[in-house]
């Protein structure tokens, strides 16, 4: 009989490393569609929006229309902006 010493079935799972690695992942998910605005303003838009879809309570429940009036944008701006980063993360509200 054949035994298969790959390492995924020789190694045990590290619940812990497994969790720091996929935290890590989405952590640069953000990180990395924040800083594809092309000014420091608009990284300032997008890291508003990615709160507005993860804890809208961390910037009192502010709409997008709020958001897009503080940033200079409009609100389909900034709805579009909201599309991309779910899209981007594959957060879903």
């Amino acid at each position: 009989m054949k035994t298969n010493n790959d390492s995924f079935f020789a190694e045990p799972v590290d619940a812990s490393r497994e969790a720091r690695f996929l935290a890590l992942e989405a952590i640069s998910r953000l990180l990395i569609w924040m800083a594809e605005g092309a000014s420091l303003e608009e990284r300032g838009v997008r890291a508003t929006v990615a709160l507005y879809c993860i804890r809208p309570d961390l910037i009192g429940e502010a709409t997008l229309e709020e958001i897009g009036h503080g940033g200079g944008r409009s609100r389909q701006a900034v709805h579009q902006l909201a599309d991309s980063f779910r899209e981007t993360t594959g957060f879903a509200p």
